[in-house]
């Protein structure tokens, strides 16, 4: 791990108490019984529950990324790419302290 890095563990667990938060305050409603109305209230309904849907799975994976770091901190690998195990770059480390891959093989992975 690189001593430039600020305090990860700090970063990491700040965040992972925000998005446990906003789990918690954004409940994804079940859909009920759908009435007669207009059909543009049914489509506005479903448009709204699928985001919250969308974000709440966001999240999730979010929070699985930031207990991964979390656990190869307790490890001794976090700040090393989990493909190539080459160092992650201590800006990339700040901006993301969950990040598990390097920009090369972030890229990589993408394609």
């Amino acid at each position: 791990m690189d001593p430039a890095v600020a305090d990860p563990r700090a970063a990491l667990l700040a965040e992972r108490e925000r998005v446990l938060t906003e789990l918690a305050e954004n409940p994804v409603e079940s859909p009920g019984q759908m009435t007669y109305g207009s059909q543009a209230a049914a489509a506005t309904h479903v448009f709204e529950q699928q985001r919250d849907l969308a974000l709440r799975d966001h999240n999730r994976q979010h929070l699985s990324a930031i207990d991964a770091a979390l656990a190869r901190l307790d490890d001794g690998t976090y700040g090393r790419c989990t493909a190539c195990h080459q160092p992650i770059a201590p800006g990339r480390l700040e901006a993301l302290p969950w990040a598990a891959l390097c920009i090369d093989c972030q890229r990589s992975s993408r394609r």
